[in-house]
């Protein structure tokens, strides 16, 4: 039978860069292990954590953008809204 092996404390810093640097220190990066049991991690739900949006431009001709508002007026949601819908829709089907 294996003997548990002790963690290492993690070190205190005085700011984010020196924190940055010694977790970079290593060219792989440090392994956390030496400082964490991970077989002792648990499972955490975030359900208020949202995808990371880009903000894009994109021109349309104006006969084809009132449509969208006119749908999505009809489904009382968002035009902007609607068009990411359909498009995620889109890619699915694809």
């Amino acid at each position: 039978m294996s003997k548990p092996t002790v963690k290492q404390p993690i070190p205190s810093f005085k700011t984010e860069a020196q924190e940055r640097a010694y977790w970079e220190s290593d060219p792989n990066g440090k392994d956390s292990t030496v400082h964490l049991d991970w077989t002792k991690a648990q499972k955490v739900k975030l359900p208020n954590l949202r995808p990371t949006t880009k903000t894009i431009s994109l021109r349309l001709p104006q006969h084809l953008l009132d449509s969208i508002k006119v749908a999505a007026n009809a489904r009382d949601v968002p035009y902007q809204s609607l068009i990411k819908v359909w498009l995620q829709e889109k890619l699915h089907n694809h």
